[in-house]
């Protein structure tokens, strides 16, 4: 089933598309170490909002050349009473490719000084610029998108798992348990998510790392979410346990847990796997909203929803867009989880699409 899915999935042009945008995505960010010039402690408070490096393959001669750029000097306007920079042609600096530079552990485990990209010590290769703090955007979005583009994933192990053993039960069982446990499921779905979450992010201990306060948003973001999938799993399962095959484990003594696990809650397969795939982008969504309104990962550690949080400023947009990427982003990873979403709905469920 999975292998026809998957055929099936890679011959609609849209999904191709976004599968591939997606490994490319989760590639980079898997290699996040070795790609990024910079490690995510780096930070040069000199070269504050610094413009994007410009690479250079002609000389001044007109030839062609190694790339190489030219570092940023900072000065004072009068004029306009704010800060510039302009380029200090005194000096080139060579883009170097696998070529050492700051140490780092990649994976957090194995020591390495490599990197895809960089320039010589006394150089300065910002691809996307830099923050208010002079760390280098390219780095931090790709050390920041390993949360945001994992915090989906962890939440659906913790919420599938409940949802799908609640709704079993409750489908199955009917009556009385079938009531009592379809009233708590609703009354978690009236909560309003969202303004939940910032209550509860806002009175976690301010001492938290981010590793912590990330765990405890990934399982905010279940505890909430399971609810609603429960809901149509024991509709489903209401109308799958009345099927022969049910009947017959029935017949031959196979306990009622045994009953929901084996036979019943695997028939829901497809709509598990859809529905997998389109609440991923939702809680993306919800956790650079929390970081966005600094209730998320805080600082200095990266995520996109804390690093769009800078752009909110008008002088922002207008003089510094290259602090709009992280949310370009996000707008790339959500419509290709959706495209995907949506197509694998339509495989498994061809008459919604008629619909």
């Amino acid at each position: 089933m999975i292998k026809d899915l998957l055929k099936q999935l890679w011959k609609d042009k849209f999904a191709r598309i976004a599968v591939i945008v997606l490994g490319i995505i989760y590639l980079a960010l898997f290699f996040a170490d070795f790609i990024a010039p910079y490690t995510k402690d780096f930070s040069d408070r000199s070269m504050a909002y610094v413009p994007p490096s410009k690479i250079f393959t002609i000389d001044e001669n007109g030839k062609l050349s190694r790339p190489y750029t030219y570092n940023y000097k900072r000065e004072f306007d009068p004029v306009d009473l704010k800060i510039i920079y302009t380029l200090d042609r005194s000096q080139k600096h060579y883009v170097n490719f696998f070529a050492k530079g700051q140490p780092y552990k990649f994976l957090g485990l194995i020591p390495m000084k490599r990197h895809l990209v960089t320039t010589d010590r006394d150089g300065r290769l910002f691809l996307l610029g830099t923050d208010i703090n002079g760390r280098d955007v390219f780095s931090r979005i790709l050390f920041g998108g390993r949360i945001s583009m994992t915090i989906g994933f962890l939440a659906l192990f913790v919420l599938f798992p409940i949802g799908l053993l609640y709704g079993g039960i409750a489908g199955y069982f009917g009556g009385k348990v079938d009531m009592v446990m379809m009233r708590f499921a609703e009354a978690v779905m009236s909560i309003p998510s969202f303004y939940l979450l910032i209550i509860l992010a806002s009175i976690l201990p301010s001492g938290m790392t981010s590793v912590q306060r990330f765990m405890l948003i990934v399982i905010i973001l279940a505890l909430i979410g399971w609810a609603g999938f429960a809901r149509v799993v024991r509709g489903m399962v209401l109308s799958i346990k009345n099927q022969e095959y049910v009947q017959a484990a029935k017949s031959i003594g196979a306990s009622r847990l045994r009953i929901i696990v084996k036979h019943i809650l695997p028939q829901t397969t497809s709509f598990v796997i859809v529905a997998m795939t389109l609440s991923v982008p939702s809680y993306i969504l919800s956790e650079s909203g929390l970081s966005f309104l600094g209730l998320g990962i805080q600082q200095p550690d990266a995520s996109w929803g804390n690093m769009l949080k800078e752009a909110q400023e008008y002088t922002n947009i207008i003089y510094r867009p290259w602090l709009l990427t992280p949310g370009f982003l996000i707008f790339i990873a959500v419509l290709a989880f959706n495209l995907i979403g949506d197509t694998i709905r339509d495989i498994l469920d061809p008459k919604s699409k008629t619909r």
